[in-house]
């Protein structure tokens, strides 16, 4: 048992000194909370096959499983400090105070770190080498490490008049350590409890700010019902917000206060200059309808959505500012100084890029990049769709390089052809007689031009395609069956309306996204 309060010394040492830290992140920035910081800063050391196998195991989830893991040998690490209390208290705190150390410089080196962002962890180092300074010392009373002479004596009268004076024994003097140890981790557990809960609190009050958009001068045709109000199954011919992909670098999601955003224009222009939200949102908006992928989608994979964007075009912004020289990127940078890096051909080819400041008829919502963000038709997230969008540089690839570049991942990057099967489900088990195979297929600023499909060894069939919103935009799709009992195997393939056909040849995301023909496996009864 000796060993084991130690070790839950160094633990609930770190658990309190992560609350305070936390507490304080609350009311200066949440992303240098110390687990974040070093969750973060692992996010950006960690190589691109960990993370494509990460994301492609855990999905959505793979950020809290970060973070998990980052708390959990956070503290086996201080359960190590607090063994080591009972005999080198001074090694135990160094061992303290070089984790919430590390925990500064990684906050510390953020890109768009501020000088207060080490705050939080030097609370952290506080919190943590005060606790573990006295739950060790209760916990050597416990197992009687304490002196043999008692810090009191107690007199009383003896026979006669004489006076006896009496010591507690060891095990009195353990029982009342036990008792003060476990008072002092309870009351630990509870102040750390209502720290982190604190925090946590506080970042959540920090919310996005409502704001009134103005109505598009160039707006997108009436939305026509799609499939999925005839084919069970499929996806909605427009993505809800509250389902639409998310996939960032972010374990916490930047809170921008739109009163004080701006947006920045500078590089290799005529005339730098920086506008705010509201004269942002006076210019001409368009609206339109925009299919995006992430490169990091699988075949057959869910990190895709199709919305109604709303914004300013992204080369009346560029115009205003005019270009010098020869640049040929546009190096976007969000909020806190994530960049990545857009071709300026594409921009100007006369697709629909765009600044977004809405979403499906609303504001953005913070987890989409509120208050402005990139959006490039065509072309995969990681090179076109920075969120949380605070700059604009016009430069060359040869003099910076942006986050995925630097990772070697593909400069420029437009998105594959491919289909998807949303029904029947994978390894599910439908009733035989007539059903429908049906998806949605995708080959944005081409345009999808047939999808078919294949079951078992058959030949391919062309399938009914869904309703047409626009060569950025995905089409649904549906083929009626005739199914038979037994195990059958589904596949579909599609070609874009230049007559190319998605590439079926197997390859992963990286660095450029994934290709190959998807094929489930079905059991009809």
């Amino acid at each position: 048992m000796t060993r084991l309060r130690f070790a839950l010394s160094g633990i609930l040492a770190a658990v309190a000194g992560i609350a305070a830290g936390h507490l304080v992140a609350g009311f200066l920035a949440p992303a240098s909370s110390p687990v974040l910081a070093i969750g973060s800063t692992v996010i950006d050391l960690t190589p691109t096959p960990v993370k494509e196998w990460a994301i492609a195991t855990f999905g959505t989830n793979d950020k809290l499983i970060l973070q998990g893991s980052v708390l959990v040998g956070t503290l086996v690490l201080a359960a190590v400090a607090g063994l080591l209390a009972r005999r080198r208290l001074p090694v135990a705190v160094g061992f303290i105070v070089l984790l919430t150390g590390l925990a500064g410089a990684a906050a510390l080196l953020r890109p768009a770190a501020r000088p207060l962002d080490a705050l939080p962890a030097v609370a952290a180092m506080a919190v943590g080498v005060a606790t573990l300074v006295w739950l060790a010392r209760l916990a050597g009373a416990a197992a009687g490490d304490a002196p043999s002479r008692a810090p009191g004596r107690d007199e009383a009268a003896g026979p006669r008049g004489s006076v006896m004076t009496t010591v507690p024994d060891a095990e009195t003097r353990s029982r009342a350590g036990r008792r003060g140890f476990i008072g002092g981790a309870l009351g630990i557990t509870a102040l750390a409890v209502l720290a982190a809960v604190g925090g946590q609190l506080r970042a959540g009050a920090q919310s996005v700010k409502k704001v009134v958009l103005p109505a598009a001068a160039d707006k997108a045709k009436a939305l026509p019902k799609g499939l999925e109000t005839t084919v069970s199954g499929i996806s909605p011919l427009r993505t809800p917000t509250d389902t639409f992909y998310r996939v960032d670098t972010n374990l916490v999601v930047p809170q921008v206060d739109v009163d004080t955003w701006t947006l920045e224009v500078d590089g290799m222009v005529d005339q730098p200059f920086t506008m705010t939200f509201a004269e942002l949102a006076a210019m001409p908006l368009i609206e339109r309808d925009i299919t995006m992928t992430c490169v990091s989608n699988e075949v057959g994979g869910g990190y895709i959505g199709a919305a109604r964007w709303l914004g300013v075009r992204l080369t009346d912004v560029l115009d205003r500012a005019g270009i010098t020289g020869s640049p040929d990127q546009v190096l976007s940078t969000a909020v806190d100084g994530f960049m990545i890096s857009t071709p300026l051909a594409v921009v100007r080819d006369g697709r629909d890029a765009m600044i977004a400041i809405g979403m499906n008829g609303a504001q953005l919502r913070a987890t989409h990049g509120f208050p402005a963000r990139l959006i490039t038709p065509g072309l995969y997230g990681f090179v076109g769709a920075t969120k949380w969008l605070t700059r604009l540089t016009l430069t060359t690839y040869a003099a910076d390089q942006s986050y995925w570049t630097k990772r070697q991942w593909a400069t420029d990057a437009p998105i594959k052809t491919s289909a998807r099967i949303d029904t029947p489900a994978p390894l599910s088990t439908i009733k035989a007689g007539t059903t429908a195979i049906g998806g949605v297929a995708w080959a944005q600023h081409r345009g999808v031009g047939t999808v078919e499909v294949k079951v078992d060894d058959g030949a391919w069939q062309r399938t009914k395609l869904g309703p047409d919103v626009g060569i950025d935009y995905w089409r649904q799709w549906y083929l009626e069956w005739d199914a038979t009992p037994g195990l059958h195997r589904i596949a579909v393939r599609a070609t874009d309306l230049e007559g190319q056909p998605q590439i079926t040849q197997r390859a992963t995301p990286f660095p450029s996204g994934s290709s190959g023909i998807q094929e489930v496996v079905v059991t009809v009864a």
